[in-house]
């Protein structure tokens, strides 16, 4: 097999047959993350059956994976930076091969955790990776075009996720689930072998990796969420301590990040008030986020009794809309400034998490659950870009690229987060997932109290992004080459900006 030479760096086109290659090789890449990051929550009920798992233990099925992916997608940006863009990213679509079968012939519960958190450090190695690639090799004229492509079609990638997923699940078992992103997998790792180039920071040695930060902040995270999950099981010491232990390692992380020489979170970008809003936004409105999709889908078939294909396609209109609308979104964003897209995107989010407490027994799909699914998409269209925009227009140029990876992190962390507390918080004890009854009533508590959070969101961009001499009224200087949407899971990804600038890493 022979490897590419280089191009010129930085000179590739996209209407020549290499650059084709290119962004198919990292669109398949990064396929398999999104497509695994869609198909998992609606196979969790026969999971949990399958493993002989409760709530907690479903809840470790999606925090092992988000928490080495939270921990290290900061980090696995700069290792690509530093040791081979390319290189890296191989690394992580082998540990996601290996970690897949794994988790396809897991025999118990604690052979999956340990194999989906294997998979959360291929995607900390993939999701930086796919973007830094098609940076590095594409002449700028044909960056900006380069991403887009690589957006619309991981969109779409992630917009069937849902229905293979469902189908699989139906015909061939959960483990099937697992295994399905092989062949994408393979393709991806021989397209980048043989046609994507080496590429490298130049400035890369003269940076040091965030050790400490990356080792504190990794074990707080991990602390922080085994002790809020094991509450849902009633306090214990174990959970007292490993709260104790995580918040003293978070306390650690700041002051790391403070006196570092090279913190993972620069805390200068902080002294921007529309950086710290955005990421407060962020970290509430998607930590609601992340509630509704870890409960949406399971509700869907343990209470309404829809199969996994139906479960699968019954938010499938969001991705539609978010792939079609998104882009005129942008250029509204970009016309009259954020603070009322990021405003009415929250209302309208919390508007469709109401509407989700019409879930029931036997609810009907047209009825019960599209009006929910209409509003929740067309609060996201009016959310995703904007906030990501907004975020990047606070950093200057030589932070873009950093002020996207903390924002993709504080997403992320959300969503981790919420899933070890969302259940304690509405009442959804170790049994509640076999118990249809103690589900709905659970889950009915867990929309209102998500829709709070996105009412808080929506103040924040109120109140956090009123006009004033350092919050320009329109964000119309974002750095598309660096735009991602932090939601790894459908419909927000693919988003498609107006300059055709990506959102999806």
């Amino acid at each position: 097999m022979v490897v590419a030479p280089p191009p010129e760096p930085g000179g590739l086109r996209t209407t020549t047959t290499p650059g084709r290659l290119v962004i198919a090789a990292t669109v398949s890449g990064s396929a398999v993350a999104m497509i695994t990051g869609t198909v998992v929550n609606v196979a969790l009920p026969e999971i949990a059956e399958g493993l002989d798992a409760g709530t907690l233990g479903v809840q470790w099925i999606l925090n092992s994976y988000l928490l080495t992916l939270a921990s290290l997608i900061l980090v696995g940006g700069a290792l690509g930076d530093r040791f081979g863009r390319r290189r890296v990213y191989l690394v992580g679509m082998g540990l996601f091969a290996v970690a897949s079968v794994a988790s396809a012939v897991a025999p118990n519960l604690g052979t999956l955790l340990a194999a989906r958190g294997v998979m959360g450090v291929g995607g900390a190695l993939l999701a930086p990776g796919s973007l830094a690639i098609l940076e590095a090799t594409f002449h700028p004229d044909d960056r900006s075009a380069a991403i887009g492509a690589w957006s619309g079609m991981g969109g779409l990638a992630a917009a069937i996720g849902p229905l293979v997923g469902g189908l699989l699940l139906d015909v061939a078992g959960w483990r099937a689930l697992f295994v399905v992103n092989l062949p994408v997998v393979a393709l991806a790792m021989v397209l980048t072998w043989t046609h994507v180039p080496e590429t490298v920071d130049p400035d890369a040695e003269d940076h040091r990796l965030d050790v400490t930060g990356t080792i504190t902040g990794a074990v707080a995270l991990a602390a922080i969420s085994y002790g809020l999950i094991d509450l849902g099981s009633g306090a214990d010491p174990d959970s007292v301590i490993a709260l104790v232990v995580g918040f003293a390692m978070a306390v650690v992380f700041v002051v790391s990040q403070r006196r570092g020489e090279a913190p993972l979170v620069p805390p200068t970008l902080f002294a921007d008030r529309i950086f710290t809003v955005a990421n407060l936004l962020t970290f509430v409105v998607y930590a609601a986020l992340g509630g509704v999709f870890f409960l949406l889908v399971v509700t869907l078939r343990q209470v309404a009794g829809f199969s996994g294909l139906e479960a699968g396609a019954a938010t499938l209109p969001m991705t539609l809309m978010m792939l079609l609308l998104s882009a005129r979104a942008g250029r509204l964003s970009a016309r009259i400034g954020p603070r009322v897209p990021l405003t009415v995107g929250p209302v309208l989010l919390a508007g469709g998490m109401l509407a989700y407490t019409r879930i029931g027994v036997d609810a009907d799909y047209l009825t019960d659950v599209l009006p929910g699914v209409l509003l929740f998409g067309s609060g996201l269209v009016a959310l995703v870009a904007p906030v990501t925009a907004t975020v990047l227009a606070a950093a200057d140029d030589r932070h873009a690229g950093v002020a996207s990876g903390i924002n993709n992190a504080v997403a992320r962390t959300a969503g981790l987060l919420a899933v070890a507390v969302l259940p304690v918080a509405a009442g959804l004890g170790p049994e509640a997932f076999d118990d249809p009854a103690r589900l709905e009533d659970g889950f009915g508590r867990a929309m209102l109290i998500t829709a709070v959070l996105a009412l808080v969101g929506a103040a924040l961009a109120w109140w956090g992004l009123a006009p004033s001499r350092d919050v320009p009224a329109v964000v119309d200087d974002c750095r598309h080459d660096h735009l991602h949407c932090p939601l790894d899971a459908p419909p927000a990804v693919g988003v498609v900006q107006p300059s055709g600038a990506a959102a999806g890493r």
